[in-house]
């Protein structure tokens, strides 16, 4: 602003005492001159040096965020890949856990399937022997029965009591056997 103000004055000075307007004094020359040095010097020893150093630190500020960015992005794509090698080692060992499920459903499945075999079949065989022993006892009972029964026939045909005849009970006895052997002949053919 000062310079410009200089000029100004120097300017209309130079008017005034005749000289050229287009080419001014060899005073204004000189001293424009010399404002020009010391501002050239100014800007060179002081504010070209500032300047330079706030856009370097500026310049290595923006580089430091980009190599920061860059490493944080490095870092974001290991984290990511590390997390999907994760997810699929979870679902590849969800899956084995669901098989294993599957397969240990299918064995306890086979597992209660025998076991409730074997219980119809232990249930079956006690049921047949419960029925077999009912079976003996009754025959045996009926036996007594028929013994009794036959001896009282025998007594009224005969006339006589023939129930203290050991005699008699014995030949009851050999005839229901023979008849109980002719029944399992006639089975077993």
């Amino acid at each position: 602003m000062s310079t410009f103000a200089l000029s100004a004055i120097t300017s209309t000075l130079a008017a005034e005492e005749g000289g050229n307007v287009l080419f001014p004094a060899t005073y204004d020359i000189v001293w424009s001159a010399v404002v020009f040095v010391v501002l050239a010097l100014f800007f060179w020893k002081f504010a070209i040096p500032a300047l330079r150093k706030i856009l370097d630190e500026r310049e290595a500020q923006i580089e430091g965020g980009i190599r920061k960015a860059e490493i944080a992005q490095a870092e974001a794509a290991a984290k990511r890949d590390e997390n999907e090698k994760l997810l699929a080692a979870a679902r590849t060992e969800a899956a084995e856990i669901r098989e294993q499920a599957r397969v240990d459903a299918d064995q306890i499945k086979v597992q209660k399937k025998a076991e409730t075999q074997a219980e119809l079949d232990r249930m079956t065989a006690s049921a047949k022997a419960q029925i077999e022993a009912e079976r003996q006892t009754a025959i045996v009972s009926l036996r007594a029965e028929v013994g009794t029964l036959a001896l009282d026939l025998a007594s009224g045909v005969v006339g006589e009591s023939l129930r203290e005849d050991s005699r008699s009970t014995a030949y009851v006895d050999r005839f229901l056997s023979e008849l109980d052997n002719d029944q399992k002949a006639g089975t077993h053919s």
